[in-house]
């Protein structure tokens, strides 16, 4: 397990995941709306969460959750992960969702402008993709905001915990 560095922005605390995050964790992927938009399931049981949280979002390289800084409340996560599209080691893609009570205060884009700086800044990385749904709206418009670069639409290139097939619509930010 190699430990993130905590970042901050303005009103966000990112930091590296624990497991006293499990019950704020377990309240939001619960939600089907944001695993719909995430393309998963949502999480039918807080140990469902817990193991989740322990697999995949705990002592993950380049994963943080995503605290309002005043109150240290989880809203989110978001991560530099590698891009299984590319097969190059200057590359990540980035992912991340935001619990859907804190959806429109710019939490997501404040966040995304933190991580893109540690990636290019300090993880030296040259490029920073980024894939999303075409009814994710939402994640489009961070993307823009961020400077993403529209680079085309990856026809079915994701089928989902209930068989739909989604095509991903994928965006570049070169450093």
């Amino acid at each position: 397990m190699i430990a993130s560095p905590t970042l901050h922005t303005e009103r966000l605390l990112l930091r590296p995941f624990s497991e006293s995050d499990a019950e704020q964790f377990f309240i939001s992927c619960h939600n089907p709306n944001l695993g719909n938009n995430a393309g998963w399931k949502p999480h039918e049981t807080f140990e469902e969460s817990l193991i989740i949280l322990q697999t995949v979002f705990i002592g993950q390289e380049n994963v943080w959750a995503i605290t309002l800084k005043d109150t240290q409340h989880l809203i989110g996560s978001i991560g530099l992960v590698p891009d299984p599209k590319r097969e190059n080691p200057q590359t990540r893609m980035l992912g991340y969702w935001i619990d859907e009570s804190h959806w429109e205060h710019g939490y997501a884009t404040e966040a995304t402008q933190a991580v893109l700086q540690y990636g290019f800044e300090e993880l030296k990385l040259q490029l920073i993709s980024a894939n999303c749904y075409p009814h994710n709206e939402r994640s489009q418009k961070v993307l823009k905001k961020n400077g993403f670069i529209y680079e085309g639409i990856l026809h079915q290139a994701e089928q989902i915990y209930n068989g739909q097939i989604y095509d991903h619509l994928c965006y570049y930010l070169l450093a």
